[in-house]
């Protein structure tokens, strides 16, 4: 099966590694943190030391991916690394993946993000799956205090991008 990226795999992007991976998928998490990496191999995911501030650092790990996660909806961090995330940071990102093996893209809309922020992040995802096709898709379910309608809907995304449901 295909290999998934989750960028920003804290505590609900190892839950949908675990999710992706009962489905039969290959997961590698990021993490800016050595602890933040020694907890996603602690679930059972690939770590890689990555920072979204740092685009080159994303680009190095997606040369067998099929599907990257973007889900940092509830990074935290100076208001700056936040909007870039989501703006400028982003719109390089996605610019940069039409040329890699990236076959979709899977934006978390929603978080404790400035709305603001994840809205016109979700607006330049779109933007870039209309000028360079790519499939791509913005999750904007908020979970209900559990991770369940969250993670239903992210693997939901990931399966449909890759034309498995």
């Amino acid at each position: 099966m295909a290999r998934a990226l989750i960028v920003g795999c804290g505590c609900r992007g190892r839950d949908l590694g675990a999710r992706l991976q009962a489905e039969g998928w290959q997961v590698r998490g990021t993490s800016r943190t050595v602890a933040g990496l020694e907890a996603i191999a602690a679930a059972g995911i690939e770590p890689a030391l990555a920072d979204p501030d740092r685009v080159g650092s994303i680009l190095e790990l997606v040369d067998d991916v099929a599907v990257v996660v973007w889900a940092l909806g509830s990074a935290e961090g100076p208001a700056e690394l936040i909007e870039g995330i989501h703006g400028q940071r982003l719109e390089h990102l996605l610019g940069r993946l039409v040329d890699t093996p990236v076959r979709g893209f899977v934006y978390e809309a929603f978080g404790s993000a400035p709305a603001a922020a994840l809205t016109a992040g979700a607006e330049l995802v779109r933007e870039a799956g209309e000028r360079w096709r790519l499939p791509v898709a913005a999750i904007e379910k908020q979970p209900a205090g559990e991770s369940v309608t969250w993670g239903k809907a992210m693997v939901a995304a990931v399966n449909r991008l890759m034309g498995l449901g």
